[in-house]
């Protein structure tokens, strides 16, 4: 398997294409029989997501979108999840696909369109529940990383991470420290609360680990200084380092959280993520809710709140920018200092799927300026080919776009024509292998990276589903 690192060596030397379909010359598979593992393979299985599968498949007149999404929605249950026990307790550990370790944002991610389901299926909630308490554990391990390895006593870290420069832990895959990272995990468990009532998994360890991110955004507002986090790693891939002993550029502490990567895992070039810390404001307003209603915490609650004030009030001072033809719209970084980046990654969180994740509505107007911005060529990573258009990012480099983009853009539209748009680019983008990838060539979808993606896969299904209960009228007639 090819490292992230050779990964992004090959594509800049534009050498490889990641992947490749067999289906590329002929076209989809006259035949579309599932690419399902057999039920006897299968890593974990729910009735209820079963049941999803055929009722949505019913509702789909095109045949080759009813097979990608028979083939993506159940693909992080299928093949990722991995359930144990601890001290007595359901042990939830989830790859990310074509990598052997857990991200704190895509586990979190992967499982999420399952949610609805949840409550009325115990299969599924003692599936969550062992995401949660293993979540809790990495972050109390090390708040500061992003993805985490099998076996906590782990000393060998991914292949590309062995000498990175910065305080690795036991149990520790990566140490990049993204602010959303920990935002997802209290996305998470907010979600499942709401979803199923359920309070079991919020357990005196949780409380502790909550504890620990509301004191690492604090540290990391670097408000007495830079902080314990520092990293560098010796490579030839700038964005996989920070600069200046690796506590990245110089940003004024104005009650931003500082985030020294991007959830793509690529260095940030200002160390204020406006996204991220939109993120992090919806994120301390659920764990508010959370610390007075289920712990019944009021002094954890009052300083989740405060911290999201500050958040609040500094974002629309230094977070948003102005141009003649757009008007108002948010930056993607900035440094508290005047300077601003203007862009957008395909990754979450970022400016476009700000309504997905609660951080505004779909038609705030700061958004939809926004919205316009980023997905036109005032964006340097957006990509128009003749394959589909849609936005990329440094990570895997310039003309891939990231099916992620695509299906956001779907999500977060209000315009059926353009849903609709949105789902013929992600059917003529998948090279045949009936999956959703990382990223492909705006010009030849059979040139991809990851082609197994679990995340992507399980968007593209909360897509299909979503679209079943909203626009069913775009999957029959598709």
């Amino acid at each position: 398997m090819l490292n992230r690192r050779q990964v992004l060596k090959a594509l800049a030397a534009g050498s490889i294409a990641v992947g490749t379909s067999k289906f590329a010359e002929s076209g989809p598979p006259h035949e579309l029989s599932s690419r399902r593992p057999p039920p006897s393979q299968r890593k974990f299985t729910s009735r209820s997501v079963e049941e999803i599968i055929q009722r949505v498949k019913a509702g789909i007149g095109d045949p080759e979108i009813a097979w990608m999404f028979e083939n993506c929605y159940p693909n992080t249950l299928d093949t990722t999840v991995h359930i144990d026990v601890v001290d007595g307790k359901p042990d939830t550990f989830i790859i990310t696909g074509d990598i052997d370790a857990m991200w704190l944002r895509d586990s979190s991610c992967q499982v999420w369109p399952y949610l609805p389901l949840a409550k009325d299926d115990g299969n599924l909630r003692r599936m969550f529940c062992g995401l949660i308490g293993r979540q809790s554990r990495c972050i109390l391990i090390d708040p500061y990383a992003n993805a985490f390895l099998p076996d906590p006593q782990a000393t060998k870290p991914l292949s590309w991470a062995v000498d990175d420069i910065t305080d690795m832990r036991p149990g520790v895959a990566e140490r990049k420290w993204e602010i959303d990272s920990l935002c997802f995990c209290i996305r998470l468990a907010h979600g499942y609360w709401r979803a199923t009532g359920d309070v079991s998994p919020f357990t005196a360890e949780w409380a502790r680990a909550m504890q620990l991110v509301v004191g690492t955004f604090r540290e990391q507002q670097r408000k007495k200084g830079p902080g314990r986090y520092h990293f560098q790693r010796r490579t030839e891939v700038p964005t996989d380092t920070q600069m200046l002993g690796g506590y990245g550029n110089p940003a004024r502490p104005v009650g931003l959280i500082y985030s020294m990567f991007r959830p793509s895992d690529d260095a940030s070039l200002y160390s204020l993520s406006v996204p991220g810390n939109l993120f992090a404001l919806v994120s301390l307003r659920q764990l508010s809710n959370m610390a007075a209603e289920v712990l019944h915490d009021s002094a954890f609650s009052a300083e989740c709140r405060i911290l999201a004030q500050e958040i609040e009030s500094a974002l629309p001072m230094y977070g948003r920018a102005r141009a003649a033809r757009f008007g108002e719209f948010w930056a993607y970084e900035v440094d508290g200092f005047g300077n601003q980046l203007l862009m957008d990654d395909a990754n979450l969180p970022n400016l476009l799927g700000l309504p997905y994740l609660g951080c505004c509505a779909s038609d705030d107007p700061i958004y939809l300026s926004t919205r316009s911005r980023i997905l036109s060529q005032t964006n340097p990573y957006f990509f128009k080919g003749t394959a589909a258009e849609g936005i990329g990012g440094p990570h895997v480099g310039l003309d891939m776009i990231w099916p992620m983009s695509i299906i956001m853009r779907a999500l977060t539209s209000s315009d059926v024509s353009e849903k609709l748009q949105c789902l013929r680019w992600i059917k003529n983008t998948h090279a045949g292998t009936g999956f959703i990838h990382e990223a492909f060539h705006k010009d030849n979808p059979a040139q991809f990276t990851r082609p197994w993606f679990a995340w992507a896969n399980s968007l593209f299904g909360e897509l299909v589903v979503r679209l079943s209960q909203e626009h069913p009228q775009l999957l029959t007639a598709n």
